[in-house]
């Protein structure tokens, strides 16, 4: 298995100026892995510490910062010898033992010499719980599931993988039935590492889908587990309304399919737990689609999309031999997989930050809207290959972007007002 975010951990190690690294990601998508990979392929040495239940190396931390104390103790209690040069420090499940993450500003400011790697599943969580981050005193990267480019990879798909990089190249369109199959089979198993490796053993759908559910089910028992009891049945409405909420048309959260009346300072620490996590994605709208977009976000609307479009799958109860075939009973949500899928796309294989944007009256919506250099660029997700893009057409129209793509299952084409980027491209826009 590959992932293209040990690149990022090599020119880390190899930064003149390093900070200990901060790794964040969801539960499962492969951060102990990495790090553990990482190690073995670029260090001499590796010791791994996980936190979760581990009071006693935790107790490491209580008395002090005094990075010298702290790795005497390490290499004391576990045996050990640590090289800075050699040695891969890796602390995970941080979110454990707070302490530990404020000690990463001490081997920032007074060993830098120490390659420093901490993770913690739930961490973005317990910041909101008095965790101290050491803002500016460490480097920091985001794992997610495995982008469709890692899946090609992962299933010895190397060369269609590489073919990825320009959506302009030749063989995309040589090959593109062959990309569509091997489409139709990511949007059933998805990106989360253990799925994925599964897949390539054993091509059984059942067991495939048996682990999915296993890992929401995980999700879930997180949610009793690290949420206050008050707040604990609106996390559960939020997230079960996940897969409704997509399959909707205009896919703008509507906190009334949640519950009858429901308002959206009621959910709002719900929706934050969920993005803390990492389980759920937020997509904000943009009030007008102009330079910075951040400087425009409309925090009362945006989209809440899952960390996976297996695990999508899976809560929906998505008959796999229909996404398979591309049979009719599976129409209505080939919208809401190809949104989902875009977005995971967007998020994890490129550098732009995803936002959407409507017109007055909602007579026109762009799907999803990045700053590209010093543009604006629309874009429009079909789930087919269809042609017709209206609401693209009333936007560009309107304000005449430079740049204006139309995402869908047809090949490359340049239509002068847009082009058409095929949906195995998303990576190269």
């Amino acid at each position: 298995m590959k992932r293209m975010l040990m690149d990022d951990l090599v020119a880390w190690k190899n930064k003149k100026h390093r900070k200990p690294m901060v790794l964040w990601g969801a539960r499962q998508v492969g951060k102990t892995w990495l790090m553990k990979e990482f190690g073995r392929e670029h260090y001499k040495n590796t010791v791994y510490i996980s936190f979760y239940n581990n009071s006693k190396m935790s107790s490491i931390f209580d008395d002090d910062y005094d990075v010298k104390r702290i790795i005497d103790a390490i290499e004391i209690n576990l045996h050990v010898e640590i090289d800075p040069k050699e040695t891969l420090l890796v602390f995970d499940e941080v979110q454990s033992a707070p302490r530990v993450v404020e000690s990463l500003k001490y081997f920032c400011e007074e060993a830098p010499e120490y390659n420093v790697i901490a993770a913690g599943s739930l961490l973005g969580v317990a910041l909101h719980d008095g965790i101290s981050f050491p803002v500016g005193k460490v480097d920091e990267l985001r794992l997610y599931p495995m982008n469709f480019r890692e899946f090609l990879t992962a299933i010895g798909e190397d060369k269609l993988s590489s073919y990825l990089g320009d959506y302009k190249n030749r063989e995309l369109k040589d090959y593109s039935e062959r990309y569509k199959e091997l489409l139709k089979e990511y949007f059933v198993v998805g990106g989360m590492p253990e799925v994925v490796e599964r897949f390539t053993e054993s091509k059984d759908y059942a067991e495939i889908r048996d682990l999915q559910l296993s890992i929401v089910n995980q999700y879930e028992g997180d949610f009793g587990k690290h949420v206050k009891e008050n707040e604990l049945p609106r996390i559960r409405m939020v997230w079960n309304a996940l897969p409704t909420q997509l399959a909707k048309e205009n896919k703008k959260f509507f906190f009334g399919q949640i519950k009858k009346g429901a308002r959206q300072k009621d959910f709002e620490i719900a929706i934050q737990w969920l993005v803390d996590a990492g389980i759920a994605y937020k997509v904000n709208k943009v009030s007008k689609p102009a330079m910075p977009l951040k400087s425009y976000v409309d925090f009362s609307a945006f989209k809440l999309f899952m960390i996976d479009i297996g695990l999508l799958g899976a809560m929906s109860e998505l008959d796999v031999e229909s996404v398979l075939t591309g049979s009719d009973i599976f129409t209505e949500f080939k919208g809401a997989l190809s949104e989902q899928y875009v977005l995971q796309q967007l998020v994890s294989d490129t550098d732009y930050t995803p936002y959407y944007y409507s017109g007055e009256k909602s007579t026109y919506e762009t799907d999803f809207m990045i700053q590209k250099g010093k543009d604006i660029v629309p874009l429009e997700v079909k789930a087919e290959v269809s042609l017709r893009s209206k609401s693209l057409k009333v936007y560009c129209d309107k304000y005449k972007p430079k740049e204006a793509i139309r995402i869908s299952g047809a090949d490359y084409i340049d239509q002068e007002w847009m082009i058409n980027v095929p949906l195995w491209g998303v990576s190269s826009i």
